[in-house]
């Protein structure tokens, strides 16, 4: 099961999202819908609400006066808390029933409101933020529920910000202008990369290979790999003794292929095993066989094994290397990356020799001619690096 946070501010239309992925198939948990549901009348939830706000926000049916409780519930900090504290756990406890029933192969889509600022994302395999301009929101919230500009206003201020929502967004979607605009993005997220991604989780699918291309430096790529890493950060649990973005895509400035790399460092190799399956379905796919990092220093391969994941996310390719803490292959790579982001001359020496061998491996078809050739000056630099690291008094930080 492919698990996706849908979330966004007041106003910027997630509804228009989700009733989108709901009708391409996509199994649709909405939040709002539950927060309803668990204040119903005659409900628990109703009862602890009249007791925490009075009877003050009951409509004279016996319903829920949802303006009144807002009112009430958005005058301060502590109200919000204290209405949280009453509707989110007798909400998750309905969603965590209604993932359950889910299919095994199901897209299921959690639309909800508060996720970056419950920081739920590392949950999800992708986090999905539908946006629209401030403006725009206040706008709709008058049309649609008939808010003031100034509570429209005080519910968005109460709400996570476009920075931290960017943080947390593998999918930025914009829904400010016409439907027919972001109802196609829709649609290609949902064939493009929500469908394989669910295959490739379900039926534990590598990534396709291809040949070496080098790329510009992308400025995203450290956000994009802080994401992955608090998903394998959780999924690894204790066992986790540290998890880090390393390789190219983790020095500034450097050119590299648009593949992250990224690094759990566990106790033991026992341990990388016993937490293969839970990294798999937090959607990084262990690759069969053997792996090490030996580099040919005499010390035999035993000692530099390591267990290889990869992502199954087909919009964001990541290499997952689990090294053991009583190896030293976890500490090298971690040398490494530190040295070339201190040494700009080291740094482009790489970057060109990479453009070379990725011009001369452009027709295999895989990676792995490329990375054979490239070893040597790895290997070399391997010393320059340990050098720097006398020199410097570095130590893995």
């Amino acid at each position: 099961m492919l698990r996706v946070g849908l979330t966004g501010g007041i106003g910027a239309g997630k509804s228009t999202v989700a009733n989108r992925l709901a009708e391409h198939g996509a199994v649709l948990i909405d939040a709002d819908a539950l927060a309803r549901q668990v204040v119903e009348p005659g409900t628990e939830g109703l009862a602890e609400v009249v007791a925490a706000f009075g009877t003050g926000v009951l409509a004279a049916d016996g319903s829920l006066d949802r303006q009144a409780l807002a009112a009430r519930a958005f005058a301060d900090e502590e109200s919000r808390r204290r209405l949280n504290g009453i509707v989110h756990p007798l909400v998750g406890a309905r969603t965590a029933e209604l993932m359950q029933r889910a299919p095994a192969d199901a897209v299921l889509v959690h639309d909800i409101p508060l996720l970056v600022e419950n920081g739920l994302a590392a949950h999800y395999h992708l986090v999905v933020v539908v946006d629209a301009a401030e403006d725009v929101r206040v706008r709709r919230l008058a049309e649609s529920r008939g808010m003031t500009e100034q509570d429209a206003r005080a519910r968005i201020a109460a709400q996570a910000d476009e920075r931290q929502r960017r943080a947390a967004a593998d999918v930025w979607l914009d829904n400010g202008g016409a439907p027919d605009i972001v109802l196609s993005a829709v649609d290609a997220l949902w064939a493009d990369r929500l469908v394989p991604f669910e295959a490739n989780l379900r039926l534990h699918r590598p990534r396709a290979q291809r040949s070496p291309v080098i790329t510009a430096y992308d400025e995203s790529w450290p956000d994009q790999a802080a994401r992955a890493l608090a998903r394998v950060r959780l999924a690894a649990g204790e066992r986790a003794v540290r998890a880090d973005h390393i390789g190219s895509t983790a020095v500034p400035g450097l050119p590299a292929k648009d593949v992250l790399d990224l690094q759990l460092t566990v106790p033991t190799l026992a341990d990388a095993d016993a937490i293969a399956e839970s990294l798999g379905g937090a959607g990084f796919l262990r690759e069969p066989g053997d792996w090490s990092d030996d580099p040919q220093d005499g010390d035999g391969p035993a000692r530099w094994a390591k267990r290889l994941h990869t992502g199954a996310d087909p919009g964001r390719p990541v290499n997952l290397h689990v090294r053991p803490a009583d190896g030293p292959a976890w500490r090298l790579a971690l040398l490494f990356r530190d040295w070339l982001r201190a040494e700009p001359a080291e740094r482009d020496a790489y970057a060109g020799h990479k453009r070379r061998l990725a011009e001369a491996h452009a027709a295999d078809g895989t990676v792995f001619g490329y990375a054979e050739d490239k070893q040597g000056w790895v290997n070399a630099a391997f010393q320059r690096a340990e050098d720097w690291a006398t020199r410097t008094g570095w130590s893995p930080s």
